[in-house]
């Protein structure tokens, strides 16, 4: 028996700990034992693009984290746009997944937001999404609303305006005046969450918004959940912990979207503190080294960050006295089950004491793009258990 922290019912209370791993874990100072967490937006490539990563290696990495639940994006070949396309990935799952994957449907076929997915056929999906692009035409974006609402699942949008792509730079300070690159500007991302916001409203659709990263999107959402909107909201640790003044001309800090100002970065924090935002998701996107070898302007859009997110989010947001530990614990685990009905199912063992040099070389993650390459950062997964059954262990 080791004594602990065990998060319970809300509160941190100290009992003993009984542990069931096989071997020891060699540093129980400050030891606390979360809920598993869970993560409705990561990127396992499978099938299609397993050179960036697998279903296998994406879920040992989540367990690495401390993450039970995982939810899939549908940015794979094939699209899972039918029950059959579907059906492949779910093999997958089923012959190679760690901990639980719960793939999304896409919204339309194909991605191409042209003609609605056979939402029929995939009424036993996990959810809708076209995460990557953003369905364009409202008229289409209200169909599949109301589709969902007869089916009860939840639209999960990447909101992003293609007409206003490019028009901005990719932020406003010395960066961008030195080396001239072009953008995705803060409109191409909250335009569509108003026009969305609306849409949701006339419906009654549950709707959820992928990954928000300025000011506006945080006032709008605030705004809508005001006025009794079924909206819900994520944002990433990396616009919480970094801005556009962070960029280096390296491909490991594109990502989609892109880094904003420090006034965006704080407005998140604010909509973090008073509830509009409702959980933490990684959007955790695994490339090849050649895909993020290009530079700012030419490399693959995206960043890993599941090994990394809860130390990041410990050192930079409760250390700091941002927020409590407690209320990490509701972004990172009870907010997301809540939201898309998922059981606890584990927990997650954390030595908060221990400090460490975040380094690629360790991710068990296929993928080792991440702007916090030598960040030192506090916590380490000792073990993670699912349903009594051991997922990770730090030896």
């Amino acid at each position: 028996m080791k004594q602990a922290m065990v998060y319970e019912n809300g509160t941190f209370i100290s009992k003993d700990f009984p542990l069931t791993a096989s071997g020891s874990v060699s540093n129980f100072n400050n030891l606390f034992v979360f809920p598993a967490f869970c993560d409705v937006h990561v990127h396992l490539r499978e099938p299609g693009f397993s050179y960036k990563e697998t279903i296998k290696s994406g879920t040992l990495a989540s367990a690495r984290g401390g993450y039970t639940d995982v939810c899939a994006m549908p940015n794979l070949n094939p699209v899972p746009d039918s029950a059959e396309h579907l059906k492949e990935q779910l093999d997958i799952i089923k012959k190679d997944a760690v901990i639980n994957v719960h793939p999304y449907a896409s919204i339309t076929i194909g991605q191409l937001g042209e003609k609605l997915s056979d939402f029929e056929s995939l009424k036993d999906a996990f959810a809708f999404s076209d995460d990557g692009k953003g369905v364009q035409s409202e008229a289409l974006m209200r169909k599949a609303m109301l589709k969902a609402k007869e089916l009860d699942k939840i639209i999960v949008a990447h909101c992003e305006d293609n007409s206003l792509l490019f028009s901005g730079y990719i932020h406003d300070g010395e960066y961008a005046k030195k080396h001239g690159h072009r953008g995705i500007c803060s409109e191409s991302e909250w335009k569509p969450i108003e026009r969305d916001l609306k849409l949701a409203k006339e419906t009654g659709c549950k709707y959820h918004v992928c990954h928000i990263s300025c000011k506006e999107s945080v006032e709008l959402i605030r705004k809508a959940k005001a006025e009794g909107v079924d909206v819900t909201c994520e944002t990433a640790p990396h616009y919480l912990v970094l801005t556009d003044m962070d960029l280096k001309e390296e491909g490991r800090f594109k990502m989609n979207p892109p880094l904003r100002s420090e006034a965006d970065r704080l407005a998140l924090i604010e909509g973090i503190k008073d509830g509009t935002i409702d959980m933490i998701a990684t959007d955790h996107a695994p490339h090849s080294a050649e895909e993020k070898s290009k530079g700012l302007e030419k490399s693959a859009f995206g960043i890993v960050g599941i090994e990394t997110a809860f130390p990041l989010m410990y050192t930079y947001m409760v250390k700091t006295g941002i927020i409590t530990l407690e209320k990490l614990i509701e972004l990172m685990s009870t907010n997301p089950r809540k939201r898309f009905g998922l059981k606890e199912n584990g927990y997650t063992v954390w030595d908060l004491d221990k400090k460490f040099t975040v380094n690629t070389r360790d991710f068990l993650s296929k993928g080792k793009a991440t702007p916090f390459e030598n960040y030192e950062l506090y916590g380490e997964c000792k073990m993670t258990v699912q349903n009594d059954i051991i997922k990770y262990i730090k030896e």
